[in-house]
């Protein structure tokens, strides 16, 4: 590999805590030869003096704009609204291939500039398998959350805790009902985690996959009490619920987390809602009676900071040993090319770099 300059970035989202590198690799990057920047962040899990006893260089916050040429930025969410052009490569999971929201306003960013995308989402083997993802931390807190708020147990704001602490209010006392779970897209990391966390709940639900999915049974659907979609869409299906699905007169379901959050695209399965819930606001009430509460939450894992920052860590580091443009990189290169073309001749043809 040669010498890589790494700048590690801090986030912009407020409730955004984890860090796509851990210092305990961090440390392993250096070792390695890599040059890497931390950038100061208030509300990273990790403090800022762990990155400078592995041998990290440190930054203020958002200093990114003005490093290097070369330097390769790292990150997991968006990025703030500025510089209009993005001259660097950078790494993190964009969401602009599926024609979501701000997805144009981001790839005319990059075209401008002459930057690179690395989507996180697309880092995949030969097979299309991924190779660092949340997805296990993101259906085991999304069916967490729809548990406790069907159990009316569910607090906002939340605030990031641990796997113990939440197993803690998980596990079910003597005055909880039972109820039937529903976790679709079930044999993915997602729906693995939704998995663990219905049983923690002392739930076992029912799992659906492409089987089941491939020719939906909507009525099945609705007597289940909690539903959590862990399904995510490469290529267009029919929606799981629709609107007047939702109108059913003997719909049993009560709550609805959509761990995918494919909001505004067309490839969502779950087109009855238009806007993500927050930390502070988790839950919202679709229907009044009987009633539906939706739980759609973008960044779920940052919730459990700890735990999902070191899982993707550990799967990413080979990878940033290995950064080029072949190999997983290179399939994350062609899906950027595919989308930069959108802005004209040559334009997603460009190496940066």
């Amino acid at each position: 590999m040669t010498e890589l300059q790494l700048w590690l970035r801090h986030e912009a989202r407020t409730t955004e805590r984890r860090t796509p590198v851990v210092p305990d690799d961090a440390r392993r990057l250096v070792e390695h030869g890599v040059e890497l920047t931390v950038e100061e962040s208030p509300q990273r899990v990790f403090p800022i003096e762990e990155y400078e006893a592995a041998g990290c260089r440190v930054a203020p916050a958002g200093s990114w704009v003005s490093a290097p040429r070369d330097a390769v930025v790292l990150g997991l969410k968006e990025l703030p609204d500025e510089p209009a052009e993005l001259t660097h490569r950078h790494i993190f999971f964009g969401h602009a291939y599926k024609g979501q929201p701000g997805a144009a306003e981001l790839l005319g960013r990059f075209a401008a500039g002459g930057g690179t995308l690395f989507d996180l989402e697309y880092l995949v083997d030969d097979s299309g398998r991924r190779l660092a993802a949340f997805g296990f931390w993101a259906g085991y807190l999304g069916a967490a959350l729809a548990v406790l708020q069907h159990r009316g147990r569910l607090r906002a704001p939340l605030v990031p805790t641990t796997k113990a602490e939440l197993d803690e209010i998980l596990k079910p006392v003597d005055a909880d009902a039972d109820f039937t779970g529903l976790v679709v897209g079930a044999l993915g990391r997602s729906g693995r985690g939704a998995r663990v966390a219905f049983a923690t709940a002392g739930a076992d639900p029912t799992c659906w996959d492409l089987d089941e999915t491939r020719d939906l049974d909507r009525a099945a659907l609705l007597r289940h009490d909690v539903m959590v979609n862990a399904v995510l869409a490469t290529s267009p299906v029919p929606p799981f619920l629709r609107e007047q699905d939702l109108d059913a007169p003997d719909r049993r379901l009560r709550t609805l987390c959509d761990v995918t959050c494919d909001v505004g695209s067309p490839l969502n399965v779950l087109p009855v809602y238009d806007a993500t819930t927050s930390w502070d606001e988790p839950a919202r009430r679709l229907r009044a009676q009987p009633p539906l509460d939706l739980i759609a939450i973008d960044n779920l894992p940052s919730l459990l900071p700890l735990e999902s920052s070191t899982d993707f860590s550990a799967a990413l580091l080979p990878h940033l040993l290995d950064f080029g443009v072949t190999g997983p990189w290179g399939h994350c290169l062609d899906r950027f090319r595919q989308a930069g073309r959108a802005y004209g001749p040559g334009k997603g043809d460009h190496l940066d770099h």
